[in-house]
């Protein structure tokens, strides 16, 4: 996933570099060449690529603080009980 992105940001550092250094670009040319072919894409690439792992992190939270509340309750269960 990341070599992709690596790949992708060298692609469009070199596209803004062609549109600053010819002899018809400017450099607000190149910085718009960069942001709108490269970080911009590469942004909703990670983004995209990366909700699966955002998604277990999420579910793994949401197990542990079920498993946290159920193990206070079943703390709170027992106190409760008289020993005999």
């Amino acid at each position: 996933m990341y070599l992709i992105a690596i790949a992708w940001m060298y692609v469009a550092v070199m596209m803004a570099v062609v549109e600053a250094t010819s002899t018809s670009g400017t450099l607000l040319g190149a910085m718009v060449t960069f942001m709108l072919y490269g970080l911009l894409p590469v942004a909703i690439l990670m983004y995209l690529l990366g909700s699966p792992m955002r998604r277990k992190k999420a579910k793994e939270r949401e197990m542990q603080a079920w498993q946290a509340a159920r193990d206070t309750q079943d703390n709170a269960n027992t106190s409760d009980t008289p020993h005999t």
